[in-house]
């Protein structure tokens, strides 16, 4: 294989984070990975870079404001509260608020950003990061041991340079956020390879195809229990070949999750160590520049093996490597077969069994044999920096000492704040079940989310019914026919005109801009909330 100039993107504090004790993600994995890539002594045939850690106005690019202002607070003493006790952000238990964890977001989208760049620039032809492919999370939440979804902020990068991306997905779950965030989009197609039925995240059938502009440009490929090696192979190859051929992907990103591996703590397939490496192999066969990122996978030492054996592959060394495990700081991990190797077991491929895999390899095929040609998009060059920041003379912004006055900036938060709360708490979704009171004062909602862990629906509720959100709602009203505004006339008693009742605006600032009915509804709660950031 011809030799590639391959980037090796490694935080060493990444490995230094916990989920909490119990808890299936292990960021250690991380670490581990890299010990035994040092191990084999391949980072002296990659570049090592320590990722710049991704900033919230970075992270911003896709996320709301409100929910990165969120992971930059939380913390496991104040989640309760920040969370509005598990209804928002954080909901299930999942994704808990562990000590740390924007640094470690940070770190993870820092990574594939600077992956991203690394390919744009062209200094690279092949990007790692494998603490990054956290594909579950989405907009304004996380989900699925997933806070930030790095591929996405990463693909968004790639786009500044790229006319089309073709991301793909071999961890065992669908990725959901990424196909969410470009489900209408032509410059950017989704293909994911995953197991469906009565498994996390329950999204991903062949019927989801994209919308709009999209259409057809998000492929899902989904697979029952035990897929082994070569039925892997025989839907994986022609799908993606066929992508190939018609999509024309100026850059290719593979989320490389290992939970999709035989004997997996959370994983359903029977896939082993060089059937999973095979992608990676079939990718770099194409010679498109390349970004590979970790994802799920929940019996370490098998990932720590497996994203290892596809650096090598990445490299072109799988062949030279031995597979006996070198000497390295965590080798009684690997007992006890001191190989790098991931076997088959013996489950049944219920793929092959009833038949089903020749008819989703032949929906995928048809679906893509639909796209008439490559879609191209009008690009132009994309300053990377600011002349001033390229020599040297700009000093970063602090927040503090900036030229914008403080209380300016504390209004416009407070405006977007309040504008905004509105649209994410009463919104409606597609997962979202709102049932309203007869006056439609009040709404209860409830939301229905999936456990990675446990398969089971939950069901998030407030577990009350809450008045609805009237921000800056006044008793004032329009007058069309003399073209002012037209106030209720309430009277209230004045002690400065000797007893006599007035009633228009003086009311209405007496009351402090609420009318009659809400005072006797009890609004004031709603009110004060909505005012306070």
């Amino acid at each position: 294989m011809s030799k590639r100039r391959v980037t090796y993107y490694y935080d060493g504090d990444t490995g230094s984070f916990s989920y909490g004790f119990g808890h299936p993600m292990k960021p250690h994995r991380m670490r581990i990975t890299h010990d035994l890539v040092a191990a084999y002594g391949m980072l002296d045939k990659v570049q090592v870079l320590r990722p710049k850690r991704a900033t919230p106005e970075s992270m911003t690019t896709f996320h709301t404001d409100e929910y990165i202002n969120f992971l930059h607070r939380v913390t496991p003493e104040t989640a309760e509260e920040l969370t509005y006790h598990g209804t928002r952000f954080l909901m299930g238990e999942d994704n808990p608020a562990f000590e740390g964890v924007f640094e470690f977001c940070s770190i993870s989208a820092g990574g594939s950003i600077a992956a991203a760049q690394r390919i744009a620039s062209g200094a690279a032809d092949i990007a790692i990061n494998w603490a990054g492919g956290l594909h579950h999370a989405k907009k304004r939440e996380a989900s699925g041991f997933c806070y930030i979804n790095d591929i996405v902020l990463g693909i968004l990068e790639l786009l500044r340079s790229y006319p089309r991306v073709l991301y793909i997905d071999i961890d065992c779950h669908h990725g959901d956020g990424v196909e969410e965030a470009f489900y209408t989009t032509d410059r950017v197609m989704t293909c994911s390879f995953h197991k469906f039925g009565e498994y996390f995240p329950g999204t991903g059938t062949q019927e989801d195809k994209g919308m709009g502009k999209g259409k057809y440009y998000a492929v899902n490929v989904p697979l029952k229990d035990g897929i082994t090696d070569e039925s892997f192979r025989t839907v994986f190859e022609p799908v993606v070949s066929k992508i190939m051929d018609v999509y024309r992907p100026s850059a290719v990103v593979l989320q490389c999750g290992a939970d999709s591996l035989a004997g997996d703590k959370l994983g359903c397939f029977n896939i082993t160590m060089n059937g999973h490496a095979h992608c990676v192999q079939f990718l770099r066969s194409f010679n498109v520049p390349l970004i590979l990122l970790g994802g799920g996978g929940y019996t370490v030492k098998n990932v720590a093996r497996t994203w290892t054996y596809e650096t090598a592959c990445a490299l072109g060394i799988e062949k030279d490597i031995d597979l006996n495990l070198p000497w390295n700081e965590y080798f009684e991990w690997f007992s006890p077969r001191f190989r790098l190797e991931v076997p088959a077991n013996n489950m049944d491929d219920l793929n092959v069994k009833d038949g089903s895999l020749d008819k989703v390899k032949f929906n995928a095929l048809h679906q893509l044999a639909q796209l008439p040609c490559a879609p191209s998009v009008a690009m132009h060059d994309v300053p990377r920096e600011t002349l001033g920041k390229h020599l040297g003379l700009e000093v970063e912004d602090d927040r503090e000492d900036s030229g914008m006055d403080g209380l300016d900036r504390r209004l416009a938060q407070h405006a977007r704040y309040l504008y905004k709360l509105q649209e994410a708490t009463a919104g409606s979704e597609e997962s979202d079940d709102e049932r309203y009171d007869s006056d439609g004062s009040s709404y209860r909602r409830s939301r229905k989310r999936m456990s990675i862990m446990t398969n089971r629906y939950i069901d998030v509720d407030t577990g009350k019914s809450v008045p609805r959100r009237r921000f800056f709602k006044s008793a004032a009203k329009w007058d069309e026919t003399y073209g002012r505004v037209r106030v209720e006339q309430e009277s209230v008693l004045d002690p400065g005109m000797n007893g006599v009742r007035t009633g228009g605006l003086v009311a209405l600032m007496e009351a402090g801009g609420k009318s009659r009915l809400a005072r006797e509804t009890n609004n004031e709660e709603d009110w004060e909330d909505g005012a306070s950031v």
